[in-house]
């Protein structure tokens, strides 16, 4: 496999090319004229032939140096690229998050930007729980689930506590939401396919519904929440994701039973991370989890 010519011949080529002679490129490269003939004849050497024709009258492309010159141009372009992107995406913040907690998370991340928008924050969202730091390149993460143990710096957000939601009017319809067994009338909202939020709070509750009337699924806690708030059925959630909803009166919680399941949010970050403003914005947000949380 041939050598590749040298990065700084080929820039050197580049400039010479576009003026077509050698004092001019000399100047824009702050080299002097000889330094600029001797890299292009280095250049031309190890290529094996003639990139000008040196005439009279100054220099003019040869076949060859006309071929490479758009070939150089686009080398150059994409390392200008390269350089301009990989400079944003360092001075930007990366943050993953699962899509559940997005209901709480979003409308933080955009507080945050309106009192550090010196800060531009990148949030990517997934049905993941959880991160993988040498595989995925982000600066943190929020995590469901336990305490991670693999030697991150871990900053928790909230318990998981499970209760009841629906919309105020459902409350005093024609089917008043007033104990457990009332809720064999309502449809019954579950954020995820598999029931598990409603069964573990129903058990927790010591609910022995006789029968249950139609339920619906969704895909995300916001899909289910969105329609509770329409007063479609009663939903379960989490009481510090729908904080939110809960203090501006969206929804309400027929039942005062939360129920802890073991399971947590947490921020969490590679060991070794000294950004400042990663440091900030993380402790905000802990800040945030701790100050607001609903009556």
């Amino acid at each position: 496999m041939k050598r590749l010519p040298p990065l700084p011949a080929l820039h050197t080529f580049l400039v010479t090319a576009q003026c077509c002679n050698f004092t001019r490129a000399a100047q824009l490269l702050h080299i002097t004229q000889g330094a600029v003939s001797r890299q292009i004849a280095g250049l031309e050497d190890h290529l094996g032939y003639a990139l000008f024709l040196r005439q009279a009258r100054g220099l003019s492309l040869t076949r060859e140096g006309h071929d490479w010159l758009p070939r150089v141009q686009q080398v150059f372009a994409l390392i200008e690229e390269g350089v301009q992107q990989v400079g944003a995406r360092s001075t930007t913040l990366q943050i993953k998050a699962p899509t559940c907690v997005m209901r709480w998370l979003l409308p933080r991340l955009m507080e945050w930007q309106a009192l550090r928008p010196d800060v531009p924050v990148e949030l990517t969202t997934t049905v993941q729980h959880g991160v993988d730091f040498r595989r995925e390149v982000f600066d943190a993460a929020v995590v469901y689930g336990t305490a991670p143990n693999h030697g991150l710096q871990t900053l928790k957000l909230f318990d998981e506590q499970l209760t009841p939601v629906c919309a105020p009017q459902l409350l005093a319809g024609p089917l008043p939401l007033q104990q457990l067994a009332d809720l064999e009338h309502h449809m019954l909202l579950h954020p995820t396919r598999d029931q598990r939020d409603w069964h573990t709070w129903l058990a927790a509750a010591g609910a022995n519904l006789s029968r249950q009337g139609k339920v619906q699924h969704f895909e995300t806690l916001d899909m289910a929440m969105s329609m509770a708030s329409q007063g479609t059925g009663v939903a379960i959630g989490d009481w510090s994701l729908i904080a939110d909803d809960l203090t501006c009166g969206r929804l309400v919680t027929p039942f005062p039973l939360k129920v802890a399941t073991g399971q947590a949010y947490y921020l969490v970050r590679p060991q070794g991370s000294t950004s400042t403003a990663l440091l900030e914005l993380l402790d905000w947000l802990r800040e945030q989890s701790q100050a607001r949380t609903p009556q």
